[in-house]
This record gives structure tokens, sequence and C-alpha cells, in this order.
């Protein structure tokens, strides 16, 4: 018996519980470990530089998200495509989708690069920079665009390595590149002096590791082939991949915009308050960027669960289709609610993991960890919606899902509020925004699972 015909069995049968395990786990880490990126930077630059330095790190940050988001467009729309083909049988397609995902990803990591690298400058304006951290964001920006395209590669063919049935290197290959980043921040910022620019370093450093260990499967592919013949670029096969990729686009390029409206309010309303420009815009990032922890766990919970649905989906066996939904669902949202706790009893902890910057400093972050998060615990349920949708190839209701959280109702609720009651209103926007995008998740996937129910009564009664 194949590797490939032993991968398509035990997706079919294995116990669905053990296989979430073995996909979901190595894609929670991966993705957590590429989250701690930024953390890791902030802590060191918090320690080292200060408020200016992490409000500045909170700039680039924006770019660094529509970086992932164009990665997993790509990268996760190749995955489920080879999933859902490989279930229906279609290995030639599903080849031909996985060599064109490949090469997408060279050509829009290079074309991103170039973009960046002109209009740095403009972008910072664009992201909230203001005078005071400007050098500082520019300083940390130019090292960081170059790896850039080494991290956009690396990361969305992770995803088709998980689809292939090999999750645990994709684990490897992230943990390596963010332990190197721990120990070369340290070495760079507090034992070299180097600030914005030591911690920069250290990240591309650690993302041409990951990148490399990546690139060491491509000749190691089980269910399909990886092959120079097979990867002219065909934008009809990019149009199908990324309307796959769509929902995990949506929520990571959703949160690059959902930041700009984000700092611009808290530089403009922070300026008439105690507070100032710096401080807001600085200690609101710590918040979202844990905020961002538990969005990778739960969209790594969600992404694991991804090859399994896809391809049972695919086969027709709709009953593992339901069940596996069930556990993602309920795993995510348990893992919502421990994140919960943690910021309403340990936001002064929290805070001080990124050093003593004043007790305004420390006045805003606490606030803004006990209100923003509110409701945080729903978050898990969304967002494995939103993921279940695009791996059964419903990108339009998967994409509206997730673009409801993070766009349609949060930046309505943060021009709204800021407009009535201040500053404050960014803080009250997050919870306003979760229970409407819980709700609306909601109706989508009760009325999804009523219809797999029916279509399972009708396939019973014909057989």
């Amino acid at each position: 018996m194949t590797s490939e015909t032993t991968e398509k069995n035990t997706l079919a049968s294995a116990p669905i519980g053990g296989l979430m395990l073995k996909y979901a786990i190595p894609s929670v880490i991966a993705l957590v470990v590429n989250a701690l990126y930024n953390i890791v930077d902030q802590v060191f630059i918090g320690w080292g530089v200060g408020t200016l330095g992490n409000s500045a790190t909170n700039v680039i940050f924006p770019l660094n998200m529509v970086m992932m988001a164009l990665a997993l467009l790509i990268g996760d729309g190749g995955a489920a495509y080879l999933s859902l083909e490989l279930g229906r049988g279609n290995k030639e397609k599903a080849g031909k989708g996985t060599n064109n995902t490949f090469s997408w990803l060279i050509i829009v990591a290079v074309l991103f690069f170039i973009v960046c690298s002109v209009f740095l400058r403009p972008l910072t304006g664009l992201f909230g920079a203001t005078p005071d951290n400007l050098e500082y964001a520019l300083a940390y920006g130019r090292i960081i665009l170059i790896g850039f395209p080494f991290a956009m590669i690396g990361c969305g063919f992770c995803s088709l390595i998980r689809a292939d049935g090999t999750p645990q290197l994709t684990m490897i290959a992230m943990i390596v590149g963010c332990v190197s980043n721990v120990i070369l921040d340290a070495l760079f910022v507090l034992g070299f002096g180097w600030g914005m620019e030591g911690a920069a370093i250290a990240t591309v450093i650690g993302q041409i590791l990951n990148f490399a260990i990546s690139m060491w499967y491509v000749p190691r592919f089980k269910t399909v082939k990886i092959r120079l013949s097979e990867m002219k670029p065909q934008f009809s096969l990019l149009k199908r991949i990324s309307g796959l990729g769509v929902s995990s686009f949506v929520s990571q390029i959703a949160v690059a915009v959902v930041m700009t409206v984000i700092n611009y309010y808290l530089v403009h309303c922070g300026a008439e308050s105690e507070y100032g420009s710096d401080i807001p815009l600085a200690a609101f990032g710590i918040v979202m960027k844990f905020n961002t922890i538990l969005t990778s766990i739960v969209t790594g919970i969600a992404t694991g669960s991804q090859p399994i649905v896809g391809y049972n989906y695919g086969s027709g066996n709709y009953t593992r289709v339901r069940k596996c939904f069930y556990l993602a669902a309920g795993s995510a949202t348990i893992i919502a609610f421990v994140f919960f706790l943690v910021f309403q009893f340990m936001p002064y902890q929290l805070t001080a993991l990124f050093g003593n910057q004043g007790d305004l400093y420390t006045a805003f972050s606490v606030m803004s960890f006990r209100i923003f998060p509110m409701l945080c615990f729903l978050n898990g349920f969304t967002t494995v919606v939103a993921i279940f949708f695009q791996s059964i190839a419903k990108p339009i209701i998967s994409g509206l899902v997730s673009l409801s959280r993070q766009i349609i109702f949060l930046i309505p609720a943060v021009i709204i509020l800021c407009g009535t009651i201040g500053l404050n209103g960014v803080l009250w926007a997050g919870p306003t925004a979760d229970g409407l995008a819980f709700i609306l998740a909601l109706l989508f996937i009760i009325w999804e699972l009523r219809k797999l129910g029916n279509d399972l009564s009708d396939k019973k009664e014909a057989a």
C-alpha cells in the first residue's frame, strides 16, 4: 500500500480525535510561533528601547499582517484545493494546483517586497506613525522587509506540507525560527545594544531558517510531486486557489485594516487625553498581539481540521464532516475561554513582560486587556465556522463570516463609539463586534449542518 493510499484511508476512517491531534497541534504551534516573532521583538524592544520603540513595532505590525494574509490566501487555498481534489480522486488536478500554489507564492512574495520597499515611508504614515516614533519605525521596517519573501513563501508552503500529511515538519520549521529569534533578540538588542535594528535582524534570520527547512521538503512530497514543468503560473488556477483561501486571507488582512483604523483613533483621540499619542499606541498593541496568539491557536485548530473536512466532504462522508466540526468548534471555544480568564485576571502580569514604562502606560494597558477582549471566548467558534466553510469550498460565506468580525462590525463600532465616548470607544468596540459576529456565524452553521444532515438522510434512503 502506497503512502498516498494510506493517507487517504486515514482521513476517511481513522478516529477523528486522533486525526485532529495529528493535524491541529503542529498547525497551532506553527501559527503561534509565527505570531511570537513580533511579540518577542516587542518584549526586548520594551526593555531595550522603551515606549517609542514599542509603538513603532505596532506601526509596522499591519504590514506584517498583510504579508501573512497574502501567504495564507495562496498557501491555505492551495492546501484546501489539494485536499478536495484528492478526496474526489483527481490526483492530476491536485498536482497542478500544488505546483501553481508554489509558483504564485514566489511571484507574489517578490512583488510585495518591491512595493513595500518603495513605499515604506508613506505606509508607516498610513499605519499610524507619529513624529516621535517615525524614525524607529523606519529603522525597524527597512530590515524587516528583507525577511518578507522568505516568510511569505515559507508560511504558504507550510500549509501545503500540512495538507500533504506531514504537519510535524511545519512545527519544527517554526520552532527553529522562533527559538533563534529569541536568542538573537537577547544578544542583538540587550547584549550588543543594536536597538530596533537588532530586533529586526534577529527576526529576519529566524524567518530564513524557517524557509530553508520548508524548502527541504519540496522533493519529498507524498501525495503529488513538485515539478518545474508544472509550475507555469496559471491565472485560472490562481483564481480557484485564492477563492478557497479567502477566509484565511480575510482573517489576516482584516487585522491589518483594523489596526490601521484603530491606530488612527488611538493617536488622535489619545492626543486629547491624559495618555498622549504614543502610550495608547504602544499599550494597545500589546493587547492586540496577545489576542493574535489566541487567534493563531483557534485558527490552527480550524486549519488542522481542514484536510479532514475537505477530504470527507469531497468523498461525501458527511457524518465525519459534522463530527470534525463539532470537535474543532468545542476545542477552540475552550481555548478561547482560557484566554478570556487570563486577560481578565492577569493584565498586570502581561503588561509587565514589556518593561516598566510608567503608571499611565500600565493603566491603559490593563484597561485594554479587560475591555477589548471581553467576549473573546466567542471567537474560537466564529473562526472555526469561517474556515469550515473554506474547507467545503464555500468561500463567499467563509469570507463573510471572517469579514463580519473584523471589518463589517468592528470598524463601524470603533468610529461610532470613539465619536461618542472618545478614546475608550476603541476598547468597547471589541466586545460589540465579537458578539455580533458570533450571532452571524451561528446562523450560517446551523443552516449548513442541517443541510448536511438532509443530504446524509437522502443518501441513506437512496442506498
